[in-house]
């Protein structure tokens, strides 16, 4: 029944949360990316924390997220961390996506008839963003766009490379503390 009460967790201000929370074993998956090479998040895990990155290509907020998402990428590179799209859509709608918005990070396909990844992590909106440290444990779960939490996932990107948080946010960039997904 925990999951259950997760589901129905809300945040102190209202906004919906991750099913899956802080201090939770992420499920291990196994899925194909876009270039069909196939993505195990153990593996993964293996060699650098993950962050996960749930969307739908519809999505007003993750087309506002995903090149927020992209600047990490470029910051950080994938040495230290692993960052990793996974699209609830058919990979003619995500590869349109990952185009119009500049996507060049792995982004994976979640099976489109029953969505079994988004399932296993309980997602209610998208998009819904998770730092997975290497031991498996969730330590960051956010959904929609949080500044604060982009924020802090920045700094542990910035952390695991050994690094100075850098500077995402553009000078006179219009940056919401917060988006419904």
């Amino acid at each position: 029944m925990r999951w259950l009460r997760n589901i129905l967790k809300k945040s102190p201000g209202g906004r919906p949360m991750a099913a899956l929370t802080a201090g939770i074993k992420a499920p291990d998956f196994e899925l194909k990316a876009m270039d069909g090479k196939s993505f195990v998040l153990h593996e993964e895990l293996a060699r650098a924390p993950v962050v996960l990155a749930f969307f739908k290509a519809g999505c007003p907020t993750c087309q506002y997220t995903f090149p927020f998402l992209e600047r990490l990428s470029q910051i950080y590179g994938h040495k230290n961390v692993t960052l990793v799209g996974i699209s609830q859509n058919e990979s003619s709608k995500t590869a349109a996506f990952t185009k119009e918005f500049g996507v060049t990070f792995p982004v994976l396909l979640d099976k489109r008839e029953s969505y079994p990844v988004s399932n296993a992590y309980g997602l209610t909106n998208v998009p819904t963003i998770f730092w997975i440290a290497q031991d498996g444990e969730i330590e960051v779960s956010t959904v929609g766009w949080v500044k604060a939490d982009f924020t802090e996932i920045n700094r542990r990107m910035a952390e695991a490379g050994r690094a100075s948080p850098a500077s995402v946010f553009e000078p006179g960039e219009d940056v919401r503390d917060f988006r419904a997904g």
